[in-house]
């Protein structure tokens, strides 16, 4: 573990782009692919060219400068940028530096992009114990290895409107994060069948999980372009995400962290018009593969309104919608987000939902209210929350967040507690270059009906928190 940790403070030391100077760059097909993979660090933390030329749009204008802050695009889930939006991913130091070989050439010909990054952070915290439900940073004052990802994709292009496109995309997660990410049935042994008494989680304590695997196939003649995606997706909804840099803070709101993460099946992105989209599609449940026992017929449906002026967006969803009892984390979710921008360096995201899941053992009549599980009936058990961020760029390269959230797990069923809570989050991003961002954060949590925290030892919490993020 210790040994884990110090593999990966080395290798984000050697990849940083302080590098002893050298005079030929990224482009220099005559050096190694070290030396390529060194000057591509360098090069990204010159200024950028304020020149150069924006990308074609199909739309209205990106809301928000990105960095400083995770996207510059009003939330969407179920397309890697809102249909008509280009691709923005920069070039990244892996891909540059293979520029030279042939599997390289042809990538990008392609347009097959590799990249990825190396997450770590480190917590203090008045809990010894365990700092859950505050995620994911759950183990107390320690260094954490939370994600090395490795991702593969090709986006298909939905500015034009001539053919038909395509994409594809995978993404490999190893780290301390497999905890919340993992799907019953695809490598869930790992978490589920390790039993571990003396942890805050079960489950190894670093585990592989193939985050994302999907298609898509583009239609640009269907009303203004419609994605087909096949494969398993994030949870459309939700402000946060589960890769770390598409996070305003390092930690997760408790709404987010006991919410589905996941879905497996066949979803459909429609642009109606540059302000309305649509989407549909049905999956196996919330966290559960297709192919597993526990898997059901399970509906999603949203849409997404953005305000001419691009000042304001409105996402309503039925996150996931089916008439069967509770079995693997099928719950029953309804989920809406509002954005306001109130200028081009200031911005508000609010999300609000319901959850609840049907003849869940242990919650029927005769239930202890102060304890979770602890009918001998099955019955409902219902959540409810919202969760604020005011988001500030101070400048091209820092912003700072502000969380606000009320939680109510009614009956104890996601966060083993039966109590509300609410929870304050001040953060900053710094980005140092394009390629390492660093993130500070100190929290204040509060638990009102039940100790909840410090495995209900306390009813409070407070932690300060700073994670890097290295991409490659």
């Amino acid at each position: 573990m210790r040994t884990t940790r110090y593999a990966f403070l080395a290798a984000m030391f050697a990849l940083a782009p302080v590098t002893k100077a050298m005079a030929s760059g990224s482009d220099d097909c005559s050096q190694g692919f070290g030396s390529r993979l060194a000057a591509a660090y360098r090069e990204d933390a010159q200024p950028a060219d304020p020149n150069a030329e924006a990308p074609a749009r199909r739309g209205m204008a990106a809301p928000f400068s990105s960095p400083p802050f995770p996207s510059a695009e009003w939330q969407l889930g179920g397309v890697p940028y809102p249909i008509g939006a280009p691709n923005e991913n920069s070039q990244y130091p892996l891909e540059k530096a293979l520029a030279c070989n042939s599997v390289g050439k042809w990538m990008k010909d392609n347009r097959i992009e590799v990249y990825g990054w190396l997450n770590a952070s480190a917590n203090l915290s008045t809990s010894s114990h365990t700092n859950y439900p505050v995620s994911y940073a759950v183990r107390p004052n320690r260094i954490e290895f939370n994600q090395a990802l490795f991702r593969i994709e090709r986006l298909a292009d939905t500015v034009q409107t001539d053919h038909v496109d395509w994409g594809f995309h995978l993404d490999n997660l190893y780290g301390y994060d497999y905890h919340f990410t993992t799907a019953k049935g695809v490598f869930s042994n790992q978490l589920l069948n390790n039993p571990k008494p003396n942890e805050p989680l079960n489950g190894k304590i670093y585990g592989y999980d193939p985050m994302l695997f999907y298609g898509d196939i583009y239609l640009p003649h269907i009303a203004e372009g419609m994605d087909i995606r096949i494969g398993r997706w994030l949870s459309l909804p939700d402000i946060e995400a589960q890769f770390s840099p598409n996070n305003y803070l390092v930690t997760h709101s408790i709404l987010y962290t006991v919410d589905p993460y996941t879905q497996m099946g066949v979803m459909t992105t429609t642009r109606l018009n540059q302000q309305w989209t649509l989407q549909v599609g049905i999956n196996g449940g919330n966290d559960t593969a297709v192919w597993n026992h526990s898997a059901r017929p399970t509906l999603q449906a949203c849409v997404r309104y953005v305000s001419s002026d691009n000042n304001d967006m409105l996402y309503p969803c039925v996150n996931s919608f089916n008439n069967s009892d509770y079995n693997y984390n099928n719950v029953q979710m309804y989920v809406t987000t509002w954005g306001h921008r109130f200028s081009d360096n200031v911005h508000m995201l609010t999300e609000a939902y319901y959850m609840y899941g049907r003849n869940i053992p242990g919650y029927g009549e005769d239930f202890d209210p102060k304890v979770a599980g602890s009918s001998p009936f099955p019955g409902k058990a219902g959540e409810y929350g919202i969760v604020n961020y005011f988001n500030v760029e101070l400048d091209p390269k820092n912003m700072i967040s502000f969380r606000n959230e009320f939680y109510n797990d009614q009956k104890g069923q996601r966060t083993g507690y039966p109590t509300k809570y609410t929870s304050h989050t001040l953060g900053m991003t710094h980005w140092v270059t394009p390629d390492l961002e660093i993130r500070p954060e100190i929290r204040y949590d509060r638990s009102y009906d039940v100790d909840a925290y410090n495995g209900g030892r306390k009813d409070y919490q407070a932690t300060a928190v700073v994670d890097a993020i290295l991409h490659y």
